[in-house]
């Protein structure tokens, strides 16, 4: 119940930083991929779902989440600058690789030891690193495609109600800007 009552509320926040709930539920569709891994890790290594392995698919649910939020606000940037969607997505996937890789890299990495150490620790390090493993090809792969077609078919406007604003809908060309200075 309360991973259910997370993945709302970060819905909900995602929603409200990106003015956008197709882009929240494209950013959402990383954690069934990052399940998948942990799944298909823990069934290789004959291992068993309990709370080591729980909290190593949270912590992956966390790291993939973060990858594909970054990915998904360059896509969006590139979208209010005027690129289609699919160019957006496919510029956005290019230019964050390398970060994506070396988060997920260094996370991998770093539970190895722990994948390969005691009993009571092993488990955690294989969730993490099936999940990552899995969520990493979904957010350089899958997201920018999925981020393409959910923003494919609306235009780009800034979220902006400020009239001041250029970008917004809401500019007003004929009123004066206050000077606040």
């Amino acid at each position: 119940m309360g991973l259910f009552v997370s993945i709302g509320a970060v819905f909900i926040l995602l929603a409200a930083y990106f003015q956008s709930i197709r882009v929240a539920f494209v950013v959402l569709l990383a954690v069934p991929s990052v399940l998948a891994g942990v799944a298909l890790a823990l069934w290789l290594s004959h291992a068993t779902l309990n709370i080591q392995s729980f909290m190593g698919a949270m912590m992956a649910v966390g790291i993939s989440v973060a990858n594909t939020i970054l990915l998904c606000t360059f896509a969006h940037q590139s979208r209010y600058k005027g690129l289609p969607a699919s160019e957006a997505a496919a510029e956005a996937a290019a230019s964050r690789v390398r970060p994506v890789l070396i988060t997920s890299s260094v996370m991998i990495v770093g539970m190895l030891p722990l994948a390969f150490g005691s009993p009571q620790t092993a488990l955690l390090g294989i969730a993490v690193i099936g999940g990552l493993l899995a969520a990493t090809v979904t957010t350089l792969l899958v997201i920018p495609s999925l981020f393409a077609i959910a923003e494919g078919h609306g235009r780009a406007t800034s979220p902006s109600i400020d009239p001041d604003d250029p970008a917004s809908d809401h500019f007003d060309q004929a009123a004066p800007a206050l000077n606040h200075g």
